[in-house]
């Protein structure tokens, strides 16, 4: 009897295999993940609201770039002003970003199945990296210039045709971006095609999460001492009842167009940061209010660049009609103006 019981003992522990201890197998890569939301009747909360986004955004970004080159015919494109052209940069940077995740989310919410072929989600997470992290250098770039102009009075030098701003922004996450693909990085999430949700947590902290995180920071720093300068001079002036020169005026205007692009990147990009953190730090607990938010938030930067294109367009109007009769009386008196086209 002893004997039988050992046996049996025996047998029931060789056919005791080691996946039986660990649970559920281990996952190869984010294809497979579940589709978010399929199990939770979140799907299509998730994807409606992120391709409203998506699809506002993206008409947003094709008027902004309309509208901007109907209002100045008259100039050669890198004649504009530093703002006017930042805002096609960063219209063209939202268009494409708009134009690969709605095809993205659009594979998704049709097939309610992850995006084949492999290649396809690839470089939809390619495109996603690109013009992230374009956004994210060049507004930085803005936030420096403002900066520099405000305390120091000197600007960034872009090089002709803005080429150093150009390489800087396009090239470099481009360059990320393919390092990124070879490591085979990029695939899906769950929720869309970005890092691979398994293999490629990693690479999203150090390429796309940390920088975000840090340059975030630093252009929120930089806004408020930006600010902080300038309404201290202007304050200044006020109570010194002292006239502004029409140099002085641009500058300030400048400052403030510059502003208001590091605004609308913090208040687009705050939920990627926070989205990132989430995963590297607790991956596969990421509530779903932080999924919808990241979805929400990341979508809509056509809507506020537009939005902002306003604000510089109708100041921009406002100051060339008061420094028009100013021009005149300078021109009169023999005073040198200052170039427009240097702010």
């Amino acid at each position: 009897m002893e004997l039988d019981i050992a046996n049996t003992s025996q047998t029931s522990t060789s056919n005791f295999t080691p996946s039986s201890t660990l649970g559920p197998p281990d996952l190869r890569d984010g294809y497979d993940l579940p589709v978010y939301g399929l199990d939770t009747g979140r799907f299509y909360s998730l994807h409606v609201p992120a391709l409203t986004c998506i699809f506002l955004s993206l008409i947003s970004a094709i008027l902004t770039i309309t509208l901007s080159f109907r209002k100045i015919p008259r100039r050669a494109f890198f004649d504009w002003t530093k703002s006017e052209r930042f805002i096609v940069y960063m219209a063209i940077c939202d268009g494409a970003f708009n134009v690969a995740h709605s095809m993205d989310h659009l594979h998704i919410a049709t097939t309610k199945s992850h995006v084949y072929p492999v290649s396809l989600c690839q470089f939809y997470g390619v495109m996603l990296l690109e013009f992230i992290m374009a956004q994210t250098f060049m507004v930085n770039i803005v936030a420096v210039n403002a900066f520099t102009l405000m305390i120091f009075n000197k600007q960034l030098k872009f090089g002709k045709r803005d080429w150093r701003l150009l390489l800087w922004i396009f090239g470099f996450p481009f360059l990320l971006s393919m390092i990124a693909l070879a490591a085979k990085q990029f695939g899906p999430n769950g929720s869309f095609c970005f890092f691979d949700g398994v293999n490629g947590e990693l690479a999203q902290f150090l390429l796309t999460t940390l920088p975000l995180s840090v340059i975030l920071i630093v252009n929120a720093t930089l806004y408020v001492i930006t600010w902080a300068k300038l309404r201290s001079i202007e304050k200044h002036l006020k109570l010194s009842l002292g006239k502004q020169s029409s140099g002085s005026k641009m500058k300030h205007a400048a400052v403030r167009a510059m502003s208001l692009f590091v605004l609308a990147f913090i208040f687009q990009w705050w939920a990627m940061a926070l989205f990132g953190i989430w995963v590297f730090a607790n991956p596969g607990s990421v509530p779903p209010a932080i999924h919808h938010t990241v979805t929400t938030f990341s979508n809509v930067g056509g809507i506020v660049n537009l939005g902002v294109y306003l604000l510089i367009r109708k100041r921009t109007l406002y100051q060339g009609s008061a420094s028009s009769d100013q021009s005149h009386s300078t021109k009169r008196s023999g005073m040198k103006e200052t170039s427009h086209t240097d702010l």
